[in-house]
């Protein structure tokens, strides 16, 4: 039977330092929390080969008294915490006691300090935890700590060390992280005598924050702020145009501590839901102020993770505060000439985004020289045609009768799809009512008409052009609005689509022969599982037998499409992912995949009344910037850039 033992100290220590201590990072970070805890108003950081060689850490606060040195080492020692209540209302970034002792046991360590009152400065080193006798030294007020060959005691751990750059960028990283935390305080960071960061005291969190980050992205940061029963939320957050494949650039600060947490993080998704793509990222930097007492820092030895009192009611706080903000907010995507630079840079390289502007004037100085081409129709289109006359059809419903022509079966197979997609479009449009106005009032309508479409970002007079039967090109007063007709229409889809799911009104067709739909196994035992969800999207599902399902209603507005290809569709999605998925989020990814089936396509051929109609839905949907899975529906070409590429500048 084994015998228990006491382990000695240097091994107690050296596995606190495994825990608080993994790469030359910790070191940077606990080194200079404890700075700031000093109250130093200037913390400098200076490292070689990563920090794998020397790291140290310089600052101006107040200092540690020569007797204290030896104990300023010692496990579990500290000045700022004196009971365990005190861990419930914790108000320092450091508190344990254990950084300087763990980092101390393996390393080549000096402490030097003075506190203001005392004439002269002290140091202390510790060998890879041998510690040595205290002596004078001149020094200025503040504490001063170099760590060298960092691991020295332990090669395993040093042999785990990755590439000087690799270790450096995490040096940098958790600089950035307490620098943003903390704009009061000067900061600098040297890597082998260059700077890299010198962040002077007192500017503004957005001033800091573009140092940090550039000034192209501060410039389209979207300010929030609330407050709510003693929490209070204030920073930015980026506009869906700037995004990141990964969480790498969201940054929350709990009293001063960057801190990840995996609730919040959900929250900041679900307010940008629908806003990005799949596999994007927001950008925010966002800070939470509280009572010490309603959040626990004592989780985790690194303090990277808290728990908060109230969880709950903080994820609905950020969730609300971002979705109030953006509905407010103007979140549509522009190209400005503060981007000039950027483009230029580009032009060299074969920049697409530089390709689409391009493109864009020669297809504008192209459609000025063939100006008796009738507007929003494509020269090669054969003449169209409304209802009974030109000017439209009857109950609000566009019928599209052309000119007799021999079409090729392809083209009828188009051209079906086509109007199939008019027909949703003007499904779901507003009835147009009967007009009592005189001849003679036409041009106080189209005034008025003029100013109804004419927000913010929107359309202002004259008739949108369809360019490649995919984008429209219209005049805001910004510049040139170029809208891309299935993103918009899918967004305008997801949202009535939505209302009425939440009203119980979403229009349903009982089939009259019912219809079978062979599904896999997995797929039939998925649908047979959401029915009740699947009703509510308008699809009423029975048992069938086998792996077989019965479909006996289906949505009118995917009246254009196949019943069982959309059964199968939606059978796919409900089986795939191997685990229950959340009903929220499956109930919107079902109506992403409904209004995406059921929008007008890009290369469908649009009239000029539909395009009039789609611009009418644009301004009465909360999110028309973005399409449901998060394509921006519209790009502003503003008038300074026109002017840039046309060399009128």
């Amino acid at each position: 039977m084994a015998t228990i033992t006491q382990l000695p100290p240097g091994v107690v220590n050296k596995i606190a330092a495994g825990e608080v201590i993994d790469r030359p990072a910790s070191v940077v970070k606990e080194l200079v929390e404890n700075s700031l805890d000093a109250g130093a108003s200037r913390v400098e950081v200076t490292v070689e080969r990563g920090g794998s060689e020397l790291i140290r850490v310089a600052d101006d606060g107040c200092g540690i008294a020569a007797d204290e040195l030896r104990l300023a080492v010692a496990p579990h020692a500290t000045s700022k915490i004196r009971d365990a209540d005190d861990l419930f209302r914790v108000s320092t970034l450091g508190f344990r006691g254990e950084a300087l002792a763990s980092i101390a046991e393996v390393s080549q360590f000096r402490l030097i300090s003075r506190p203001a009152d005392c004439d002269a400065g002290a140091m202390l080193e510790v060998h890879g935890g041998r510690i040595d006798e205290v002596v004078p030294c001149g020094s200025p007020p503040g504490t001063t700590i170099e760590v060298r060959t960092l691991f020295v005691n332990t090669p395993v751990r040093r042999k785990f060390l990755r590439t000087t750059q690799t270790e450096m960028g995490h040096v940098g990283d958790a600089v950035v992280r307490l620098a943003l935390a903390h704009p009061e305080v000067h900061f600098s960071l040297a890597h082998q005598k260059r700077r890299v960061y010198d962040l002077p005291a007192g500017e503004s969190w957005l001033a800091r924050i573009a140092r940090l980050f550039g000034g192209e992205l501060a410039d389209q940061l979207i300010p929030v702020e609330s407050e709510d029963g003693g929490v209070r939320l204030s920073g930015y957050v980026a506009s869906p145009n700037h995004s990141r494949g990964n969480q790498r650039m969201q940054f929350l600060l709990v009293n001063g501590r960057f801190i990840r947490d995996r609730a919040l993080q959900h929250a900041l998704s679900e307010a940008y839901r629908g806003l990005l793509m799949h596999g994007r990222f927001p950008i925010a930097f966002l800070r939470l102020e509280m009572s010490p007492e309603a959040v626990d820092v004592n989780v985790h030895p690194t303090k990277l993770e808290v728990r908060f009192q109230d969880s709950g009611r903080i994820y609905s706080q950020l969730l609300g505060t971002l979705r109030t903000r953006f509905l407010t907010a103007d979140l549509s995507t522009s190209l400005d000439p503060s981007r000039a630079a950027v483009a230029r840079e580009a032009e060299d390289a074969g920049d697409p985004a530089d390709d689409a502007r391009r493109e864009l004037v020669e297809w504008a100085q192209a459609e000025m020289a063939r100006n008796d081409t009738p507007r929003g129709i494509s020269p090669e289109a054969p003449p169209l045609k409304f209802g009974d006359s030109e000017t439209g059809a009857s109950d609000g419903l566009l019928t599209l009768n052309r000119l007799p022509r021999a079409w090729t079966p392809a083209e009828a197979k188009a051209e079906e799809q086509r109007r199939a997609a008019a027909e949703a479009l003007y499904a779901f449009a507003p009835r147009p009512e009967a007009s009592t106005s005189s001849p003679g009032d036409s041009a106080e309508a189209a005034d008025e008409s003029s100013s109804r479409t004419s927000p913010a970002g929107g359309v202002r007079g004259g008739r949108a052009l369809q360019v490649h039967n995919r984008y429209l090109i219209a005049e805001n007063e910004e510049g040139v609005l170029v809208i891309d007709q299935h993103a918009l229409h899918e967004r305008i889809l997801y949202e009535q689509l939505r209302d009425k799911i939440l009203s119980g009104a979403v229009e349903s067709q009982a089939l009259l022969v019912p219809e079978p739909v062979d599904l896999a196994p997995s797929e039939a035992a998925a649908v047979l599982e959401q029915r009740e969800l699947l009703a509510r999207l308008g699809m009423k599902i029975e048992p069938f037998g086998g792996d077989t399902v019965l479909l006996t209603s289906f949505p009118a507005m995917l009246a254009n499409l196949k019943p069982d290809d959309v059964v199968r569709s939606m059978a796919a999605q409900l089986a795939e992912g191997g685990k229950p998925p959340d009903r929220r989020d499956l109930l919107d990814e079902l109506l992403h995949s409904m209004s995406c089936k059921a929008a007008i396509k890009a290369g469908d051929r649009l009239t000029p009344e539909e395009i009039d109609a789609l611009l009418e839905q644009r301004h009465l949907v909360q999110d028309s910037h973005h399409c449901p899975h998060g394509r921006p529906t519209s790009l502003v070409f503003t008038r300074e850039e026109l002017d840039r590429q046309f060399k009128r500048t």
